[in-house]
């Protein structure tokens, strides 16, 4: 059996158990009656889902820093075609390498995979692309010149920090991360490993993005890698430290978690075993479901080990079953997959591919810019099988038709408007032509 038959093989166990979990959550959880009262109107009303009340995205660390212009031009159709929403870097080493003088223009120096933030948020504005930040307090990436600092020194830089972000794109990008792997060990400042750090960290977001969403974001193997299956109950360490958090005041709105499949070819079917384990993962979710907050898969990768039609596949078959799963669950809210394109992961040079845990053959396109299958397998999902385009007949005044939560154009006697039908929000809208 070939590797990509073994994890295959694995991730199609409890087969029928999973999918019909898979088919009634998406149609409990992401469909619903909906009506429309349209007024002086004759004839059929053609309803077309122009987006989705779910977070499709991935990071635009790329945005025209591709080698060609030819290459930066289909790197941006690609996103705009497939995705919602953007994870912007606000990686504080790059984004602030000399004190005092952020990058935040167009006119910024080059830093691989670090654009600056405004050209970012220009280009989410105009393709309506939701923006998120990526993230606030991230130890691991501090800058150089706040190295060795003392806690208090940290805590007033990051106050400066936050109050410059706030004042510049608080009312432009509405997630903030608010602090990133906590459980990594990455941390390398005495204030990193202070025990006040989370509160401190979120209280000091609260007061700077009142009206933003705050949120939590950590790695896979403190989330769903356990091979002893007790991941999945309040023994979770990621789920203790998020409800230890909110015990004590953090104003944690929303739960990001990370699902990075980087493994070594070699590796692969071992871990596999446990992390595509889908009813062990819905277990998952369901225990971090019970802190009461929205989930998010916030950074996604799945790669193909080798340009093998058989590789490509597997990718493929990975991002469908996934994505699935993340869709049906009542809790999730979204799925952000990490790199738009091959060759050009964190610590790569372009095009190499020579990492042994195969991140940088991760993308959904090819190092050519070509669409693997695994953007064809996304794209299929939320642009054609789970998209509602219909038309119906008016009946005393009013439409009435079962669509997916998201943002619709409706057309009636040549004239158009949009609506927009939310999870928890308004079932039925008037509409004026």
């Amino acid at each position: 059996m070939s590797r990509a038959e073994e994890l295959k093989a694995l991730l199609h166990r409890n087969r029928e158990e999973i999918e019909a979990r898979i088919e009634r959550g998406i149609e409990e959880n992401r469909r619903c009656n909906f009506t429309l009262s349209i007024e002086n109107a004759e004839g059929p009303v053609v309803i077309e889902q122009l987006d989705h009340d779910f977070t499709i995205g991935a990071n635009i660390f790329m945005l025209d820093q591709l080698e060609t212009p030819e290459k930066n031009e289909i790197y941006k159709q690609q996103f705009a075609k497939l995705f919602n929403t953007a994870t912007i870097g606000f990686y504080w080493d790059t984004l602030e390498p000399e004190q005092g003088k952020p990058r935040y223009t167009a006119e910024s120096s080059f830093y691989y995979r670090r654009p600056p933030i405004d050209p970012c948020l220009e280009f989410c504005e105009e393709k309506g692309i939701t923006p998120k930040a990526h993230c606030l307090n991230y130890d691991r990436f501090n800058p150089d010149w706040l190295k060795g600092a003392s806690v208090g020194e940290v805590k007033k830089a990051l106050v400066k920090r936050f109050a410059g972000l706030s004042e510049r794109y608080a009312h432009r990008i509405p997630c903030w991360e608010v602090l990133n792997e906590m459980l990594c060990e990455n941390g390398t400042s005495p204030f990193y490993q202070d025990d006040e750090t989370i509160e401190w960290s979120f209280r000091m977001a609260e007061h700077f993005f009142p009206a933003n969403t705050l949120m939590f974001n950590e790695y896979t193997k403190f989330i769903f890698a356990d091979h002893r299956r007790q991941m999945a109950n309040n023994r979770n360490p990621y789920y203790m430290l998020v409800d230890r958090s909110i015990r004590n005041g953090a104003r944690v709105d929303a739960v990001g978690m990370q699902f990075h499949f980087f493994r070594k070819p070699e590796e692969a079917t071992f871990f596999a075993e446990s992390l595509f384990d889908l009813k062990h993962h819905y277990a998952i979710l369901d225990q971090m479901a019970k802190l009461g907050r929205p989930l998010q898969i916030t950074e996604v990768t799945f790669p193909a080990f080798d340009e093998t039609p058989e590789d490509y596949e597997m990718q493929a078959e990975m991002v469908r079953m996934f994505y699935r799963v993340w869709f049906s669950h009542p809790s999730m809210e979204g799925a952000i997959y990490w790199n738009l394109t091959d060759g050009y992961a964190w610590n790569a040079e372009p095009g190499d591919f020579t990492n042994g845990e195969n991140m940088y053959r991760g993308g959904l396109l090819d190092f050519n810019m070509q669409t693997k299958p695994a953007y064809n397998a996304l794209y299929d999902l939320f642009h054609k099988e789970y998209c509602t385009n219909t038309a119906v007949e008016l009946k005393d005044g009013k439409a009435t038709f079962r669509g997916f939560y998201g943002k619709y154009r409706i057309t009636c006697g040549g004239k158009s408007a949009v609506v927009e039908f939310k999870r928890g929000g308004n079932r039925e809208w008037k509409v004026t032509l």
